[in-house]
C-alpha cells in the first residue's frame, strides 16, 4: 500500500475554518448585501459602440424595404401585397467603399434616398448597423455607422462621465478590446418607463457627438421579470439540494447524502462571499457559475462515495478512519489533474475575456478551488463525525443493555 496522508487529524482545523468563512460571508452579506444586476432589478441594458455615422437611409417606395447584413454584404429587401419579394445583395468586395457603395443601392433603388455623412473612401467593411431604428425602412432615415481599425481608444470614465446625470443605479462594463469601443450600460429603474433607450442615447451623443453612438442592444427589464426570476433562483437552487439529497440516499447511505449537501451549500455560500466582498456584480451570470460549481463539487463528492465503497470491500477490517483516509489518498491525484487542467481552460477565459463572462470565470476559479476542499475536508469530516456519533449511540445502548 502506497503512503497515506492522514487527512483526518485536519478534520476540527478544517471545521473551525469553514465556519469562520461562513460567518464571515454571512456578515458581509448583511452590511454589504449584493450589488445587484439589472437582471435581477427592474432596469435598462444597452449595449453602444462609439462610431461615427457613415450614412444614412430613407425609404419612399410603396412596398415594404427591409434592410439586412453580414460581414460580407448589405442586403435589402423589397416586398409587398401582390409584389414578388426582391433581394438585392451589395457584396463589400465589389463594392469596397461607403461612396461606391451608397451609389449602387442608388442606382438599382430609385426609391432609396442615402445622405453620405462620412467621406466616401471609407473601406465598406468597417461598417456597423445598429438596433437604434426599424429595419423596416421609411421615411425616417436609417443610420449606418462604421468603424475604423485601431481608432482612439474611449476611456470608461468618460462614458460614466456621460451618464452620472442619471444618478445612483448605473453601471457600465467595457466589452472586448479596447479598441472595439464598446460598452454596456446598465441602468436601474425603479419606477418602471422613468428611463429611456433614447435618454441613454443622448446623453451619450451630448458628450461624444451626434451620429456616434451606435447602439447595438437595447433590453428592459420589468420589475415583475426581475421578481419572479429571483423566486425562480431560489427555486432551482432548494429542487438542485434535494435531488442531490435523494440520489446519495439511494445509492449510498444517509449520510453520505447529508455530507454531500452541505458540502456543496458551503461551497454556494463560498462564492456568495467571494462575491459580496468583492463586489462583483451578482446576476444571471453569477447563478450560472454557482450552479456549475454546485455540479462540480458533486461529481468529486460521488467519486470519493464511490471509493470509500470499494475500500470498505477491500479492507474489511481498517478502521472507518482508515478508509476514509485511504479513499482521500487514493482520490487526491485524480482531483488535482482534473480539477487543474479545468481551471486552466477557465483561466483562458478570464485572461481573454471582460464583462460578465470575466466574472464568471473568475466565480468558477474561486469555487473549483472550494470544491477540492470541500471533498477532502467538509464532507469526509462530516461522515467521520456523523460514524463516531453512531458508534456513541450503539455503545450507551449496548452499555444500558447490560447494566
Amino acid at each position: 500500500m502506497n503512503k497515506i496522508i492522514r487527512f483526518s487529524k485536519f478534520f476540527r482545523l478544517a471545521a473551525v475554518i469553514s465556519c469562520v468563512l461562513v460567518v464571515f460571508g454571512l456578515t458581509g452579506y448583511f452590511f454589504k448585501g449584493f450589488t445587484l444586476g439589472v437582471d435581477f432589478q427592474a432596469g435598462l441594458i444597452q449595449e453602444v459602440q462609439f462610431a461615427p455615422s457613415a450614412f444614412s437611409l430613407s425609404w419612399n417606395g410603396t412596398t415594404n424595404a427591409i434592410l439586412n447584413f453580414d460581414r460580407s454584404s448589405l442586403y435589402i429587401i423589397t416586398a409587398g401585397s401582390g409584389v414578388e419579394s426582391r433581394t438585392y445583395s451589395f457584396p463589400f468586395s465589389e463594392y469596397a467603399t461607403i461612396g461606391s457603395l451608397t451609389r449602387a443601392i442608388t442606382g438599382q433603388l430609385e426609391e432609396m434616398t442615402i445622405s453620405l455623412n462620412a467621406p466616401s473612401g471609407i473601406n465598406s467593411q468597417w461598417l456597423l448597423f445598429s438596433s437604434h431604428g426599424n429595419p423596416y425602412l421609411g421615411a425616417a432615415p436609417y443610420v449606418v455607422h462604421y468603424l475604423e481599425p485601431h481608432s482612439a481608444v474611449v476611456d470608461i470614465s468618460e462614458v460614466r462621465s456621460a451618464m452620472s446625470s442619471i444618478g445612483a443605479g448605473v453601471s457600465v462594463q467595457s466589452i472586448g478590446s479596447a479598441s472595439n469601443r464598446h460598452f454596456m450600460i446598465r441602468v436601474e429603474d425603479k419606477d418602471e418607463g422613468r428611463i429611456k433607450s433614447d435618454q441613454i442615447t443622448g446623453m451619450l451623443e451630448n458628450v461624444f457627438g451626434d451620429g456616434n453612438v451606435a447602439v447595438l442592444r437595447s433590453d428592459y427589464v420589468g420589475s415583475r421579470f426581475s421578481k419572479d426570476l429571483t423566486d425562480q433562483v431560489g427555486l432551482l437552487t432548494a429542487l438542485t439540494l434535494l435531488l442531490i439529497l435523494l440520489y446519495s440516499a439511494v445509492r449510498f447511505k444517509l449520510q453520505y447524502a447529508v455530507g454531500a449537501v452541505i458540502a456543496i451549500m458551503y461551497d454556494g455560500l463560498v462564492i456568495i462571499t467571494f462575491v459580496v466582498w468583492t463586489s462583483m456584480e451578482f446576476n444571471t451570470t453569477t447563478i450560472a457559475a454557482i450552479l456549475t460549481i454546485l455540479g462540480y463539487s458533486t461529481n468529486n463528492t460521488i467519486i470519493f462515495f464511490d471509493r470509500m465503497r470499494e475500500n470498505m470491500r477491500v479492507y474489511p477490517d481498517s478502521s472507518f478512519v482508515d478508509i476514509l483516509d485511504i479513499s482521500l489518498t487514493g482520490i487526491l491525484g485524480r482531483t488535482i489533474i482534473t480539477t487543474a487542467t479545468t481551471m486552466l481552460a477557465v483561466l483562458a477565459l478570464f485572461i481573454f475575456t471582460t464583462g460578465s463572462m470575466k466574472d464568471f470565470a473568475l466565480a468558477l476559479l474561486v469555487g473549483m478551488t472550494s470544491g477540492v476542499y470541500t471533498t477532502l475536508f467538509i464532507v469526509s469530516g462530516f461522515v467521520y463525525f456523523w460514524q463516531n456519533q453512531k458508534i456513541k449511540r450503539e455503545k450507551k445502548k449496548l452499555a444500558s443493555a447490560a447494566s
